[in-house]
């Protein structure tokens, strides 16, 4: 084999990005352009920035042998697993010649059924699995015009955010954000003690989900549910948005939950008259 030629990437070479930078490292691939970067002061907003998934590098070449040397970047999340290695993928006229880092796949069982009235805790409790909980934050803000809406309160009024990543086995299996209507005093600490948040509500606070509404739907993940989950960009996933009542018919949780699609499935049982 002759020599290799050592090309640099250039920004005229990347494709699926709004601009590139360059940095010690060599070139990094932007979703957003610098003046918007500037004032951005969302986290979640730069972490979905910054992902890579999608750039491509695209050249005309009569090689036969082409090396790519890129530095993998990925984000680390307190308690909860290591996120997988990237795939990079040779597509020659087209076509998918060679995919690095997908390795050979075998196909999970699914997991639970995702039933009414019931905790994630306990739908996998009772299917004989280990559940777990990663708390990524618990926070108090003002009620946005949805969240007045479904849960039943003043626009502006405090309510509390509480969003997890919830695993099975050590595993991430759906990433999960609860709006509650009121304030809850030590609700980290007694999440923390319960486990589930149902059970929290239910012994520390005195509020018991009578009811819930479940409207389901497919969606696929985008670059921050990917993260999260440890999936590919584009998975489909299954989007739950829940609303639960007391026994006097007050909301007590509205929530999202974006579970992995190739893991879950959904059953509703009902009885016809």
């Amino acid at each position: 084999m002759t020599d290799l030629l050592t090309t640099p990437i250039t920004a005229e070479l990347v494709r699926g990005c709004i601009e590139t930078e360059q940095t010690a490292h060599g070139l990094l691939p932007h979703r957003l352009p610098a003046w918007a970067r500037a004032q951005n002061i969302d986290p979640q907003l730069e972490m979905a920035e910054a992902q890579p998934s999608g750039v491509r590098v695209a050249f005309r070449s009569r090689a036969t042998h082409i090396e790519l040397h890129t530095l993998p970047t990925r984000r680390v999340y307190a308690g909860a697993p290591p996120r997988p290695d990237g795939v990079y993928e040779l597509v020659v006229d087209g076509r998918l010649a060679h995919s690095q880092g997908r390795g050979t796949f075998v196909a999970e069982p699914k997991l639970m059924r995702v039933r009414p009235l019931t905790s994630f805790s306990h739908d996998l409790a009772t299917e004989g699995w280990q559940p777990g909980s990663v708390v990524l934050g618990i926070s108090q803000l003002p009620a946005s015009d949805d969240a007045s809406e479904h849960l039943k309160v003043p626009p502006g009024r405090t309510i509390m955010r509480v969003e997890r990543l919830r695993t099975v086995q050590g595993e991430p299996i759906a990433h999960e954000v609860a709006l509650l209507p009121r304030v809850l005093p030590d609700l980290a600490e007694r999440l923390n003690q319960h486990g589930s948040l149902y059970r929290a509500l239910r012994d520390a606070y005195g509020v018991t989900v009578a009811t819930a509404e479940d409207t389901v739907e497919t969606a696929l993940a985008d670059p921050v549910t990917a993260d999260l989950l440890g999936v590919e960009t584009g998975l489909p996933i299954l989007l739950i948005h829940r609303i639960g009542w007391d026994v006097d018919g007050h909301p007590v949780e509205w929530s999202v939950s974006r579970f992995r699609g190739d893991r879950f499935r959904f059953v509703s049982h009902q009885k016809l008259q």
